[in-house]
């Protein structure tokens, strides 16, 4: 049956002879078979008997039948196949509930499933499916490892903003390093195409009274501020509906930051959050109170009733004095002697006298320079922050005593890396209340990036990353903003968010484990490397990110020159203890002796967007292109 469907669909494409390779492919994509031009290559010569480019209708049945029979998907077949030729309805029932997890509505989804994918239609109508149509059910993205649930905002998205993690950006204007590289619009676009919510412009007095963002103090190339805001403004909402945060790293006189209010007004128009929402006039608003509005993040002078009251008025000429402290440690080399939670405490200024402003603990005597410096602040410019107020960090005792609800921090990794360690439950505290963004240290020239996992431990909701630097941290980050529906706010867990959670990412107490067993059985044209000559020795790393606890890594034995369908069958089991927090990262690596390994491809999810059963996982290039067909074959099962 399946012989004759299959000649029905391709004896056309045969009536003048013989086919080369690029009419190969097109059938093969008319059949509905997905594949790689470099896998179908190699196939294609393989088969080519006489070498002349051109194969037979027979050479090209046995190229189909090598890039669709996998053999542990017959084995899958089989098992529930009561004549190893055609799957009735209630066996792919019975396969659905017992290995696919679905509990609802099985009958139902298995017509649908057959009605799909069955390509036979004589098997169709009977409500049977055929290995050709199982198949081709298995490689569809209903069968993929990420939820189809997690695909769409599923949150509650009514909590105060800081009840979220929001994908946030550092320099977002570069598209390569931070000192000599191009800053270019394509860094604002690709960020929010890829769900990011909060981008940073850096932004300073330019000619012909335009402001500009650039990297300043360095040589990136410089663009003009109305036009960054205009891309933005374009491409805002494309793939998410939730409020965008322009964090403004302001250096521009009061003349060109009115500019700047001008442009942000004209250019955002209704969009733009100029004034306090009236149901939150002193807590902060949910993503969903703010769907489709701009927030500005900056310094601000006066209170959100002030700003409110003004509004309306003429502000041109306006301009208000900022002071801040700006703090040097003199003897830095100490505080990295002393990593104590209480020396780090009086670096922190909580422990000082109060007579003459000398830290002391110890016998350790720390001498802070104080200096201030004043900043002029354009009333135009000031009055458009509302929500997002950039404050500076003190100490977290500062915070609980004098930190507005509007109040934002934005703290550097080193500094925001020792209090997560020595004051972990501090600063979870702090999160709960505060948004709180982490940026990447200044010494990070080329662009790194940190590992974004330990600020998110700690309830921290902007960890901003380089996004034009790809690697383990952005993986990282593209994996856990998969989640919700790639909205770019994912509401941290209840532990993170509830005042009487007394919870510590390296003291786990009365968790609730999950057990995680991976069955990696098998690849699917998996992408090979510029030295393997078509034939990789594959091999396949699966990491937990988590809490420090949860941290592992396990990998499988290589399979030597097969990167088109290598077969494992390794099983490995996990112990997560906090699966709210834990992202799952495969990684798929050709082996090198000399060099070391190379990279193939990688994907990384939430734990808890994890499908079970039988799954197919696909894999993207270290820039985060998808590398489709290229993919893994796993079976998933959990347990808490």
């Amino acid at each position: 049956m399946e012989m004759k469907w299959f000649l029905s669909k391709i004896q056309d494409d045969f009536r003048g002879g013989k086919i080369n390779l690029e009419k190969t492919q097109r059938l093969l994509e008319k059949l509905d078979i997905r594949c790689s031009y470099i896998h179908v290559k190699r196939i294609f010569k393989d088969n080519d008997r006489l070498k002349q480019g051109r194969i037979t209708i027979e050479e090209f049945r046995a190229i189909y039948r090598i890039l669709t029979h996998r053999e542990e998907i017959v084995e899958i077949f089989n098992a529930y196949s009561e004549n190893r030729k055609i799957l009735l309805e209630n066996n792919l029932v019975q396969f659905l509930t017992q290995e696919q997890y679905t509990t609802e509505m099985s009958k139902t989804i298995a017509f649908e499933i057959i009605q799909k994918y069955e390509p036979i239609e004589e098997v169709r109508k009977a409500r049977q499916m055929s290995l050709e149509g199982f198949t081709r059910y298995m490689d569809s993205r209903e069968c993929q490892l990420f939820k189809n649930e997690c695909r769409k905002v599923y949150q509650d998205m009514t909590h105060p903003l800081n009840d979220y993690f929001i994908s946030s950006s550092h320099n977002t204007y570069l598209v390569s390093d931070q000192l000599v590289g191009p800053s270019d619009l394509w860094g604002y676009v690709s960020a929010l195409v890829k769900g990011c919510r909060c981008l940073e412009i850096d932004c300073w007095d330019g000619a012909q009274n335009e402001p500009v963002v650039y990297h300043g103090y360095t040589l990136t190339s410089k663009l003009l501020f109305k036009t960054v805001i205009q891309a933005i403004h374009k491409y805002a909402f494309m793939t998410s509906d939730y409020p965008v945060v322009l964090s403004l790293e302001n250096h521009c006189s009061p003349a060109q930051q009115e500019i700047m209010a001008d442009n942000l007004q004209t250019t955002f128009g209704e969009s733009l959050l100029s004034d306090m929402l009236a149901d939150f006039p002193d807590t902060l608003p949910s993503p969903e109170a703010l769907k489709f509005k701009v927030l500005v993040k900056n310094k601000k002078i006066g209170t959100l009733k002030e700003t409110h009251e003004r509004k309306g008025s003429d502000k041109r000429g306006k301009v208000e004095e900022w002071e801040e402290e700006v703090a040097d440690l003199e003897e830095e080399e100490e505080e990295e002697k002393f990593k104590e939670s209480e020396i780090f405490e009086s670096v922190l200024g909580e422990n000082q006298d109060k007579e003459t402003g000398v830290k002391k603990l110890s016998g350790v005597t720390l001498f802070k320079k104080k200096k201030t410096r004043k900043l002029k602040i354009a009333l135009a410019l000031s009055d458009l922050v509302i929500y997002t107020k950039a404050e500076k960090f003190k100490s977290f005792q500062h915070s609980r005593l004098y930190q507005q609800f509007n109040e934002n921090n934005s703290i550097g990794e080193t500094q925001a890396r020792k209090l997560s360690k020595l004051r972990a439950h501090e600063f979870i505290f702090h999160t709960r209340k505060f948004i709180t963004r982490i940026y990447p240290k200044a010494t990070r020239a080329d662009s790194s990036n940190f590992n974004p996992q330990e600020f998110w431990n700690i309830g921290c909701q902007m960890v901003a990353l380089n996004f034009q630097t790809p690697g383990l941290p952005m993986d990282l980050q593209n994996g856990k903003f998969l989640d919700n529906g790639g909205s770019g706010y994912i509401l941290k867990p209840h532990f993170l968010r509830e005042s009487e959670s007394y919870f510590n990412p390296s003291d786990i107490k009365d968790s609730m484990p999950i057990t995680l067993t991976i069955r990696l059985i098998s690849g699917i044209q998996l992408p090979l490397t510029h030295s393997s000559s078509n034939k990789g020795d594959t091999l396949v790393i699966i990491e937990v990110f988590g809490v420090p606890n949860d941290q592992m890594k396990q990998q499988t034995r290589v399979i030597k020159k097969n990167a088109f369908s290598p077969r494992w069958n390794e099983t490995f089991t996990f112990i997560i203890h906090v699966p709210e927090l834990a992202l799952i990262r495969f990684v798929v690596e050709s082996q090198g002796l000399i060099a070391g390994n190379e990279f193939l491809g990688q994907y990384t999810l939430p734990l808890l967007c994890m499908n079970k059963g039988y799954r197919r996982v696909p894999l993207f290039s270290r820039m985060g292109e998808s590398l489709e067909p290229a993919s893994l074959f796993v079976y998933v099962w959990y347990v808490r």
